[in-house]
């Protein structure tokens, strides 16, 4: 069973972590996303060793501390304070300080606030060290089944409908599996969003991952909405798509008004367009468009 993020404090007394005096600069420290267990031994010796820790919740980062015995005065340093906190922290590592930056999760800068932090400190010429680790990115994908070879990390897609199908719509040539954090209450309507934009493609919902409930997802896409249709969806995740395939045939423009139009006089606009768009590979909203414009003109 996964071990949960309330870990238990047993042997705490044994678990001290520490070494010589840092070299100043920024060290960006991953830290578990679940399973506090997860934290490397050299992330320890830094976040035992630095001046200062800048934490994005520091009630939440004080949890691994106290596990495992970590006394380093922290800071908060998220989006609402960024601005004010940036000016003191780069004078604190031009004056020689040794400063760690953690992220309530993961790697710092992934869709995270301290991403400004970082460009900051390299720009000004200080120097930036990397402790790496914990990756939901990295956990989801290789546990996805999906192509690895190549992959895009996509982030967190748009709230609302109009301005996430559009964002969808300019990552669908992307020769690559794609990669989502989503808010567990706009999984099934992303989801929805990408079936009509995408159209059906291998998917995955990578759920809590490294936590006790833990859950990993594997479908074609239109499975994987219905499944998730009378669900309560809970807990970080994230959503996976494979590549778009290349194996179909290469059509001409007017092979493909000739295939729209043969399928429309079978069937409905938006079952023509996913019928072509499995043959040709273009995106499900592409070539809907294209046949209304084709059913409005006559033949």
């Amino acid at each position: 069973m996964t071990e949960a993020i309330h870990d238990s404090k047993k042997g705490q007394e044994d678990d001290r972590f520490g070494g010589p005096k840092l070299d100043a600069g920024l060290y960006l420290v991953a830290t578990p996303i679940g399973n506090l267990r997860d934290i490397t031994l050299r992330a320890l010796d830094i976040l035992s060793s630095t001046d200062l820790i800048l934490a994005e919740d520091t009630r939440h980062s004080r949890r691994l501390l106290d596990r495992y015995g970590i006394s380093t005065p922290m800071r908060p340093y998220h989006e609402h304070n960024a601005d004010k906190v940036r000016a003191s922290v780069l004078e604190g590592l031009e004056q020689g300080q040794a400063i760690a930056l953690i992220s309530d999760a993961g790697t710092p800068l992934i869709s995270d606030p301290g991403f400004k932090l970082g460009r900051a400190v390299a720009d000004a010429g200080l120097p930036i060290i990397p402790i790496p680790g914990p990756s939901a990115v990295l956990s989801a994908l290789c546990v996805s089944g999906l192509p690895t070879d190549k992959f895009f990390y996509a982030g967190f897609p748009p709230p609302k409908t109009i301005a996430r199908q559009k964002f969808f719509n300019g990552l669908t040539s992307v020769p690559a599996t794609l990669i989502f954090f989503e808010s567990p209450n706009r999984v099934l309507a992303s989801l929805s969003d990408m079936m009509q934009v995408f159209g059906e493609r291998p998917a995955v919902l990578a759920r809590e991952l490294t936590k006790i409930h833990e859950t990993i997802v594997r479908s074609p896409m239109s499975e994987l909405i219905d499944q998730l249709k009378d669900q309560k969806i809970r807990g970080e995740c994230v959503l996976l798509l494979g590549p778009p395939e290349t194996s179909g045939p290469v059509l001409s423009d007017a092979q493909i008004d000739q295939a729209l139009r043969a399928a429309m006089a079978q069937s409905g606009v938006k079952a023509a367009a996913r019928e072509v768009s499995q043959m040709c590979g273009l995106p499900v909203r592409q070539l809907y468009a294209r046949a209304l414009d084709l059913r409005a003109k006559p033949s």
